[in-house]
């Protein structure tokens, strides 16, 4: 390769690596400022419905009230997570071997499997499916970034040689 190729590959690699580290900047940040849950414990204990006894002094229009508030909660939940998945996959930009890119295959998964979860109405299963969702993109997003980092190491590791 020439010189220059060998340049922008490097300027390339560089923003790509910056990009990354802004965007674990950012989502490190905005988990700190949306005060959720820490734990999956906490996500279960505040999403999933606890059996308890039905006494004659429950009032149905409170209940009414908690049940609204848990499918807001889940509603908003379900809808971060499907703007971190688009916001992830802005980084997957190369084709696969039918020539379409790995970012339009990865939305249209992700629109299909919330397509086909939207009406289930099981707390525990919407809770679980939010909870494996979040560890799939932070999965796909340090994998990324472990082989960009890798990328850039063997470029330097390539370049020092010379």
């Amino acid at each position: 390769m020439s010189t220059t190729t060998t340049t922008k590959m490097q300027q390339k690699c560089r923003s790509l690596a910056l990009l990354v580290r802004r965007y674990d900047a950012v989502s490190l940040q905005r988990r700190f400022l949306h005060n959720g849950p820490d734990t999956v414990e906490e996500l279960l204990d505040r999403h999933v419905v606890k059996k308890k006894e039905r006494s004659l002094d429950d009032d149905d229009e409170e209940e009414l009230l908690t049940t609204r508030r848990r499918l807001t909660s889940n509603r908003r939940e379900a809808l971060s997570l499907y703007r971190d998945i688009l916001r992830a996959t802005r980084f997957f930009v190369w084709p696969d071997s039918r020539g379409v890119l790995w970012r339009d295959i990865l939305r249209e998964n992700a629109r299909r499997e919330f397509e086909e979860a939207r009406f289930e109405k099981d707390p525990e299963i919407v809770t679980r499916l939010l909870i494996g969702g979040h560890d799939a993109v932070e999965s796909a997003l340090e994998k990324l970034a472990e082989k960009q980092r890798q990328q850039i190491e063997k470029e330097r590791g390539g370049g020092n040689q010379r």
